[in-house]
């Protein structure tokens, strides 16, 4: 797939579950504003997303958060087993404290085969956190506390999220989709 590619496809997840499934209330604001900068990593090992990682982190550090508020750095290649990937989540969060961005930046990831520990894989609950590719969503500390400050009781939107999907079921996911999400995480 090529970077337009990628970005179309990660653009159809957001719009679709992310913001049509009102997973992440605070989505939809910066998406429409375009404070949404999307970053694909054509990196052929992961020393190279780590670079990759380091200049996002550098450049969302720096720029106007009114411009770009938030990144979503994506691999459509590498990591395509998420226990590795979860493994190297350990090495991206060493380089946000690199970058003394502690408190600044914080990272949440998403991957095509997301598992909660302790859940089967076909768990509903598991789409909350499942995108097409592997990406490292870099998110201001400062915008993250004024969206949970607007919104009350933030911090059931994980297990609201989880009933949203069990509740819609697999038919439902699948219908938000021109082919089942199976076939699209299956190409990552």
């Amino acid at each position: 797939m090529g970077e337009n590619e990628v970005i179309a496809a990660m653009r159809e997840w957001l719009e679709k579950a992310v913001i049509g499934l009102n997973l992440c209330p605070f989505a939809k604001a910066v998406y429409v504003r375009n404070q949404v900068r999307f970053v694909v990593s054509t990196a052929s090992h992961l020393d190279g997303w780590l670079e990759d990682l380091d200049r996002e982190l550098d450049f969302l550090a720096a720029a106007d958060p009114e411009v770009v508020d938030t990144t979503l750095l994506i691999h459509p290649t590498l990591l395509p087993d998420f226990l590795d990937f979860n493994d190297f989540m350990q090495l991206a969060e060493a380089a946000v404290a690199e970058h003394e961005l502690e408190g600044v930046i914080q990272i949440a990831s998403f991957h095509p085969r997301f598992q909660f520990e302790g859940t089967d894989p076909d768990d509903l609950g598991n789409f909350t956190n499942r995108a097409p590719f592997p990406t490292l969503h870099l998110l201001r500390e400062a915008s993250i506390t004024r969206a949970v400050a607007a919104f009350p009781e933030a911090e059931t939107i994980y297990q609201r999220n989880i009933e949203t999907l069990e509740a819609l079921g697999q038919a439902g996911w699948d219908a938000l989709w021109d082919k089942p999400q199976s076939q699209v995480i299956n190409k990552a």
